[in-house]
């Protein structure tokens, strides 16, 4: 047995304790072992009269979701088809209102919290309030036990390489691969949300996938 089936046999046995401690705080979760069951999970989970839109996110672009989204007729709002910034903005506000929200989560903790930091704020602003469901798409490489863990896995594993997508920036996360808490006018981390519980019950969707997804 190697390394790899080791650590599947793992997330096998974690997952679900995992999304029975999300279902205590009143989200609707599910675990799925590998990226085409949860695919087939979270296609189950939307109407094909929902209006879909959706953060930034590689999870949900690694197990398929956002490419069959486009590809299968969906009404969507997509923010990468505006044809200016002040399109892209009012896109990315009438997200707040669509009927699914797809995204991922920067980092999860054992008990049932997601811990999310964003730089514009509409990621995070969907995730609390606004669309009528959010499918948050997690890999298990993202859990860990506590509290301080999973914030810290956040703000050093997770901020770090994705600033590295945007070319040219001047934060230090950027130039050095490590978190210095700064002030950077072009810092990605404004806003740190902390989801310990989802109110409505089930508005929330958590699937997590039986692999290594995303940042």
């Amino acid at each position: 047995m190697d390394r790899s089936d080791m650590m599947h046999i793992m997330y096998d046995k974690k997952g679900p304790v995992v999304a029975k401690a999300f279902e205590k705080r009143n989200f609707e979760a599910y675990y799925c072992p590998t990226k085409e069951n949860a695919l087939e999970k979270a296609l189950s989970l939307i109407s094909k009269k929902d209006v879909i839109s959706w953060g930034g996110s590689v999870s949900i672009d690694e197990i398929g979701l956002r490419p069959y989204i486009l590809e299968h007729g969906y009404t969507v709002i997509n923010r990468d088809n505006a044809k200016s910034p002040e399109e892209r903005i009012e896109l990315m506000r009438n997200a707040l209102l669509c009927d699914t929200f797809l995204m991922s989560a920067n980092a999860v903790c054992e008990d049932g919290q997601l811990f999310n930091i964003d730089g514009n704020g509409n990621r995070v602003a969907a995730l609390c309030y606004g669309p009528k469901q959010v499918i948050a798409i997690i890999g298990m490489n993202k859990i860990k036990p506590t509290v301080d863990t999973a914030i810290a896995r956040a703000r050093s594993v997770a901020a770090p390489i994705n600033v590295q997508r945007f070319a040219g920036t001047k934060t230090p996360c950027f130039i050095t691969g490590m978190c210095t808490d700064c002030l950077s006018p072009q810092t990605i981390c404004c806003q740190i949300v902390r989801t310990r519980f989802c109110k409505p019950a089930n508005r929330i969707k958590i699937i997590l996938v039986g692999e290594n997804l995303g940042y």
